[in-house]
């Protein structure tokens, strides 16, 4: 024993001196402002899942504030388990594994640099999770238990977003018409949180859209959504006990998914979803949680999990005429609650939810049961139209599954069966391997019927909810040096039943290739090409049927980041995309930005400014951007016609512990009378917005 814990220490030493000589850390530059600027893959990850229709995503700032909580109480590598080294959403599971065993095998770590010596860790992946991880003694229970209720630290935070030139919505305030937006033209938000490590967290988030009412009409109460939890972890047996707004997260995602979650990128190891089942919930999102209570507990190998929710949700209610009873035609997803017709479907259907999950680990091998089940107020019958016709439908529902994940050496397999209340089936398999220290390959297959249902869903799939669909992922990432990384992906799949704006069964495929280039610290270039072929409508002589045509998007990206000095980073990216390139109406699009941003060290004032040019020949060829926003916050607008954009984010820290935001930003177009369509439409050619934040830590 004496003999191993030398040879621990040598190799400990030894690691330090190498690392050290090949990378260098400031702690005073990890400061909460560092969670503003995502990792470059988690940046591609938000404006993928934004490009493909999922509007939500832009509300869900609980991973920002995770990555802020790590920055300020690292996770501590000496006694992290598996729950929270997956929240860090950076880490495979094969890589996951290799710090576990490591440590059980050795003990405990001694100095961060040793993690080179855990299967499946390099340099790289050390300089990434540096800001968020620490090795240090482990507090006592009675210490820790002692801890929750005195120092965690409170947070109040406050934001206003405003458009400054109104949109039609506004004109019509007062007029005869219903149709106009009743409230005033702020975004607010609100909110409290008190927060102690992953042992206790509690706080109240209150949130009004521009457009709502606030404090007057149907909206009295003030805020439009008010959100409270309770949540509350390893307490003896019991791992996680939640109250009030939380989310559930099972399996693969087929029967249900709440937290945040990727799909198809250039980090292509990150394709199994990887979370704690429950989680807190206080997100301004007003639709993916739930509301009750839902507790974990947790014995030796054996961990089962319940919950009970019951919510009032938007839909569209119709009445049946014909035999005299009320039926909800859609589920409404967007939020608002700005016209007289949304505030009908506010809060009109009530859903009752439950279920739970009992799971059983080893250090290799993970098996669970899941199971969720919906009762609803009014049933559901959906328009009759054709891709409609597996649609959800009914008063009650219910999905269940069976989960698993096995590490053999260097290959980790995972997977899902589901089914729902119609044995209607859906299949999810995946595996990982490390080839060796510098390839690691993954393939992904889903089979998921035509006929499958389900709610709050989210797997690995092309299309945003698992359904109608079957295909086949595989990527590649080989380290070529220590300064160069090449990643790729082919994904094929195909939909045996009809989708909306999709009239017949179709099929599709995606590549994408991206090259890094890192040759020292100061320099990241990365350059990547995409290919995507999808079936859609497409009808512009207007024939009198809609033919489905498969058509093609290629893009090509160039991004390069230049680190000036301690406070300079110099960052500019150029994009070009092409659409239906052979067809009879081809479209070309180019994006061009410079950002210059500002980190002084040890200084009050810190901030961004972007320089954007863009130019497309229509929506087909439209591009995205992800954009720094203020703490916790960030946009991806989407960019189509000619124009220009700039933004100017600014932070500035009256006192250690109060700090204050301040971002304008302006797009401005060529050629153009209007902008956006219907209550959004805009006179002119300018669109401003004007966002304000306050936060105060105690």
């Amino acid at each position: 024993m004496k003999k191993t814990k030398h040879i621990k220490h040598f190799v400990t030493a030894t690691m330090c001196i190498v690392f050290s000589a090949t990378v260098e850390f400031s702690y005073a530059q990890l400061t909460p402002l560092d969670a503003e600027e995502p990792l470059q893959a988690v940046e591609q990850q938000l404006e993928n899942l934004t490009e493909s229709g999922d509007d939500e995503v832009t509300e869900d700032d609980s991973y920002q504030q995770q990555l802020v909580h790590f920055i300020k109480t690292p996770i501590n590598l000496n006694y992290a388990d598996e729950g929270q080294l997956k929240e860090l959403k950076i880490l495979s599971p094969i890589q996951i594994y290799g710090l576990i065993s490591y440590r059980n095998l050795l003990g405990s770590f001694l100095n961060i640099y040793e993690l080179q010596a855990v299967p499946g860790w390099d340099i790289a992946l050390i300089k990434i999770l540096r800001p968020y991880i620490t090795v240090s003694n482990r507090l006592n229970f009675t210490s820790d238990l002692n801890s929750r209720f005195n120092d965690g630290e409170n947070t109040i935070l406050v934001r206003s977003v405003n458009v400054l030139e109104k949109s039609k919505g506004y004109l019509n305030n007062g007029s005869a018409t219903s149709n106009f937006y009743q409230g005033s033209r702020q975004k607010l938000l609100t909110r409290y949180k008190y927060l102690y490590k992953n042992l206790l967290q509690y706080g109240i988030t209150a949130e009004k859209d521009a457009g709502e009412q606030f404090f007057k009409g149907r909206q009295g109460s003030g805020f439009d959504f008010y959100s409270a939890h309770l949540f509350v972890g390893n307490l003896g047996v019991i791992k996680s006990l939640a109250i009030g707004d939380f989310s559930v997260n099972l399996g693969q995602g087929l029967i249900q998914w709440q937290a945040l979650a990727f799909k198809k990128s250039s980090d292509v190891l990150n394709i199994k979803r990887q979370s704690d089942i429950l989680r807190p919930y206080n997100s301004a999102n007003e639709i993916s949680f739930n509301r009750g209570a839902g507790i974990t507990l947790k014995k030796n190998n054996w961990e089962a999990t319940g919950f009970v929710s019951f919510r009032k949700i938007d839909a569209n209610f119709k009445m049946d005429t014909v035999n005299l009873h009320g039926y909800v035609s859609s589920l409404q997803t967007s939020g608002y609650h700005r016209t007289s017709s949304e505030l009908k479907d506010k809060h009109i259907q009530s859903q009752l939810s439950f279920g739970g999950n009992i799971n059983y680990t080893v250090p290799n091998f993970s098996a669970g049961v899941n199971a969720v089940h919906y009762n609803f107020g009014y049933p559901i019958t959906k328009a009759p139209n054709l891709y409609n016709m597996y649609a959800l439908s009914g008063k009650q529902f219910g999905n269940y599954s069976i989960d698993y994940s096995y590490t053999f050496k260097n290959m980790h397999f995972f997977g899902e069966a589901a089914f729902d209340e119609s044995l209607n089936k859906a299949f999810i398999n995946g595996l990982l391997v490390n080839m060796d220290a510098n390839v690691s390959m993954t393939f992904l297959y889903r089979n998921i019927s035509k006929t499958y249902q389900s709610l709050y869903s989210n797997a690995f799939t092309e299309s945003y909810l698992p359904n109608n669909e079957s295909g086949f992922y595989s990527g590649i990432s080989i380290a070529v040096s220590n300064f160069l990384k090449m990643d790729a992906y082919a994904d094929f799949y195909h939909f045996p039943w009809l989708k909306y704006r999709v009239n017949a069964p179709s099929s599709g495929n995606d590549y994408v290739l991206q090259l890094t280039y890192k040759p020292n610290k100061q320099v990241e270039i990365y350059s990547r090409f995409k290919i995507e072929k999808k079936a859609i409508n497409y009808n512009p002589f207007e024939v009198p049927l809609d033919p489905v045509m498969q058509k093609a998007k290629q893009g090509l990206r160039t991004q390069f980041s230049f680190k000036l000095d301690t406070r300079f980073t110099l960052r500019s990216r150029v994009e070009l995309s092409w659409f239906d390139k052979k067809g009879n109406r081809p479209q070309n699009g180019f994006l061009m930005f410079t950002d210059v941003l500002y980190k002084p060290l040890l200084k009050p004032f810190s901030g961004n400014i972007r320089f954007q040019y863009f130019e497309t020949d229509g929506y087909d060829s439209r591009l995205y951007a992800y954009e720094n926003d203020v703490l916790y916050g960030y946009s991806i607008p989407v960019f189509f016609d000619k124009g220009y954009r700039y933004y100017l984010n600014i932070k500035y820290d009256i006192r250690k512990n109060f700090s204050v935001w301040a971002r304008i930003a302006q797009t401005i177009y060529r050629d153009k009378n209007s902008i956006g369509t219907g209550l959004d439409m805009v006179k002119g050619n300018k669109k401003s917005e004007l966002t304000l934040q306050l936060m105060w830590s105690f």
